[in-house]
């Protein structure tokens, strides 16, 4: 894959990789000269230096913004490879649409905004804000006409030949043009509003990524002006894709386009008035929130900027190819955009609508039973089949690793508590969820049978705001407590707290995690999960509810560590203890697991680390600032990330420590934003099984992918790794669902 140098400009991408090769298999094609094996590349020799203070040069990292944007490009890669059953093939072509608009939506909408305020250097990397958003667009319009490609050259004939199309106008028979016209005259055209373009009705301010048309005309209205302009919304009521009826198509999933039966039939918003072009477009909007730290009311706030999230500053425009210049031109003069900022897409303006979820199994992925761990199970040969979760968790941690293990034990756990005579209180985190969630309405069922209930909802959670109010109002509704953590810090951390009373005494039950709880994410994303009845690590959860309801010093936990506070400390210690070990000759490791790593102290200590001597191995789903394997900066460190059919979320942290090993999981990747500006946990695997267990199914496994993972070069390149010659080809997420799951055989 791609990934731009810092130092490299727009005119330098002809010497990379390009981005549009791609073999059958969907691995990308590199240079010859490089090899593409399970080994890493040669060290990369750049000019890179360090400041007396102790501070690296702008050479020594690589940008975010541009490392995203890699990322999204490995996803993007899934969509070609013939290992991923066709329909997961066409999800990952969704997902990533749904990629791009974020990206542009947060990314190139804060990039431009800094821009606004003065083009200069305000990151490590060393690039103004110009050129950070000309290398953006370079790499992205290559990836947007690669997107297409694949969809059209690839994606649709295979559907097809399974009979799975997405018809166009002219393939339609008269029977179903026919049919297609009384759907747009009964269902279409009575929610539509076309709007012409005169000094009566200036150009429509139009809903960020919504479907527009923009209809040329001739001839005289019915008042007799000469309109030649005309804008029509597509209204979000209606569906984007409709599925043909059986009795036209022989029960086969044969669909059209709302974009094509708008089109074909626009004329008829027009009477008595001759269209000589229709044409689609979608504007992208800023999506970010601002929101200010001496608010007094979140929730109220939150609400207010979510109505402007929808008319914020536009970023794109995406128009179809046959789009003649002179109505492009036009839109980008009335959005006040430039020509780098016009997408112009051979098909639908909006991929992340098209239908994928089709009951052929042969083309998804195999299915499987999520496991519940053994401790949480019913032994159906014992009398007593209603054995408490409580009880198992006295007995020890339990861990579960998700989506392999069911997440219908969180769920359980609570709606036992909701239930429990014995249970006084109940306190839980909740960053993303819906008034729907088995959660919530767990929360809610015990808050009504008299428990205590405090629920810490972040209404922040990007995407999720709407949502996470309607939570927080039902859960106060049904007479729970809520908070919504603290203004200018998100609470991010993954916490349950169960207080019972058992024998006169008041014992503790917790549960800790590194994703949301959220059932449906727990399906599709590896999450790691821990129940405990530790009496350390309760009191520890026990106080940080306390700092996120009350007031006061930061609390002297035993166990945890917490951000704002310890963590990033802690992390620094940990990483300097490594190398105390390395200059005493002796063997230091640290394998780290996160979505991210951009944080620059952290970054410079993992550099002082391999100068030490310490072995240091990352994977990292997505952004990555540091330059690994360079000359005399980071020799000791390799990086890779694992991108498959489900979104690795685990965030490990794992330090050798002269043989007294530290491993923890947690709920913070390796980020400005996690470690300093939300609350986040970070929780010990103290028990040896389970450490054990993560070590090689979430460590070791990873480091062995020869498949579906890509190394990252000092050079800022990434490569996917392919099994060399002698070695046997291992795909740590199919190992994990053979070992634990049991689907599938031995590659």
């Amino acid at each position: 894959m791609v990934e731009i140098n810092d130092n490299q400009n727009s005119g330098d991408m002809n010497e990379m990789i390009d981005v549009n090769s791609v073999s059958e298999d969907g691995n990308e094609n590199v240079n010859k000269n490089m090899s593409v094996s399970s080994n890493y590349n040669d060290l990369t020799d750049i000019d890179w230096q360090r400041s007396e203070d102790g501070s690296y040069s702008p050479s020594s990292y690589i940008n975010r913004d541009l490392s995203l944007l890699q990322f999204h490009l490995r996803v993007l890669a899934q969509a070609s490879s013939s290992r991923h059953p066709l329909l997961e093939r066409l999800f990952f072509l969704i997902i990533f649409s749904s990629n791009i608009d974020e990206f542009f939506e947060i990314r190139v909408a804060g990039i431009m905004q800094k821009l606004n305020l003065g083009d200069v250097v305000s990151s490590p990397h060393g690039m103004r804000p110009s050129e950070v958003l000309a290398e953006l667009s370079a790499v992205t319009h290559e990836a947007i006409d690669k997107q297409y490609r694949i969809l059209n050259e690839d994606i649709l004939p295979a559907l097809a030949k399974e009979d799975i199309r997405y018809l166009k106008r002219d393939e339609l028979n008269a029977e179903q043009s026919a049919w297609m016209k009384r759907y747009f005259t009964e269902q279409v055209s009575p929610v539509l509003t076309p709007i012409s373009i005169d000094p009566a009705h200036p150009f429509p301010r139009l809903v960020n990524k919504s479907l527009n048309f923009i209809a040329t005309l001739e001839g005289k209205d019915a008042f007799g002006r000469d309109i030649n302009l005309a804008i029509v919304p597509a209204p979000r009521s209606l569906p984007r894709v409709i599925r043909l009826p059986d009795e036209l198509t022989g029960g086969k999933e044969h669909h059209v386009m709302l974009s094509a039966v708008i089109h074909e039939h626009i004329g008829e918003l027009f009477p008595g008035m001759n269209v000589t072009g229709c044409h689609q477009f979608r504007l992208t909007r800023n999506a970010d929130l601002d929101l200010a730290d001496d608010v007094d009311d979140i929730a109220k706030a939150l609400e207010g900027e979510l109505e402007n999230r929808r008319f914020g500053d536009k970023v794109r425009l995406e128009v179809t190819t046959d789009c003649p210049t002179p109505i492009s031109d036009y839109l980008l003069n009335e959005f006040e955009l430039h020509d780098n900022q016009l997408y112009r897409v051979n098909g639908p303006v909006n991929l992340t609508r098209l239908l994928f979820d089709f009951n052929i199994p042969k083309l998804r992925y195999q299915p499987f039973t999520h496991i519940v761990p053994k401790p949480f199970r019913r032994e159906l040969d014992k009398l007593d089949k209603s054995t408490s979760i409580f009880s198992a968790m006295r007995k020890g941690d339990v861990l579960v690793h998700h989506p392999f293990h069911a997440f219908s034990p969180i769920i359980n756990l609570l709606w036992e508590a909701a239930s429990d005579p014995k249970v006084l209180a109940i306190k839980q985190t909740l960053y993303r969820s819906g008034t729907n969630s088995e959660i919530v309405k767990a929360l809610a069922a015990a808050a009504r049978n008299g428990k205590e209930v405090t629920a810490v909802i972040e209404l922040r959670a990007r995407f999720d705001e709407a949502s996470n109010i309607a939570v927080a109002n039902f859960l106060q509704e049904a007479g729970a407590v809520v908070v919504y953590g603290i203004v200018g810090y998100k609470t991010h951390a993954k916490l349950m707290l169960i207080v019972r009373r058992e024998d006169d005494r008041i014992r503790r039950y917790v549960h800790l995690g590194t994703g949301n709880y959220h059932a449906a994410n727990a399906k599709v994303y590896t999450d790691y999960g821990l129940f405990s009845a530790d009496p350390d690590i309760s009191e520890d959860v026990h106080k940080i509810f306390q700092e996120l309801t009350g007031m006061g010093k930061p609390a002297n936990l035993k166990k945890l560590l917490h951000a704002p506070f310890t963590l990033h400390e802690k992390l620094m210690s940990f990483i300097d203890d490594e190398i105390a070990h390395a200059k005493a000759g002796k063997r230091a490791h640290i394998i780290i697991k996160v979505n991210a790593l951009t944080e620059r102290r952290l970054i410079d200590k993992l550099y002082d680390a391999s100068q030490a001597g310490v072995k240091i191995e990352l994977i990292l789903r997505s952004m990555c600032c540091l330059r690994p394997q360079v000359k005399g900066l980071s020799e000791n460190i390799t990086v890779r990330s694992v991108i498959g059919r489900f979104l690795e979320h685990t965030r490990i942290y794992y330090f050798y420590n002269d043989g007294d090993e530290r491993l923890y999981c947690g709920s913070a990747d390796w980020m400005d934003r996690n470690l300093f500006h939300r609350v986040e946990v970070a929780f010990p695997i103290e028990d040896k099984k389970l450490f054990k267990q993560i070590y090689q199914d979430g460590l070791l496994n990873y480091l062995q992918d020869n498949v579906q993972a890509w190394a990252l070069n000092g050079d800022g390149i990434w490569q996917q790794i392919q099994p060399a010659a002698d070695e046997a080809p291992h795909i740590a997420q199919d190992h994990l669902l053979r070992v634990i799951n049991h689907v599938g055989e031995p590659v």
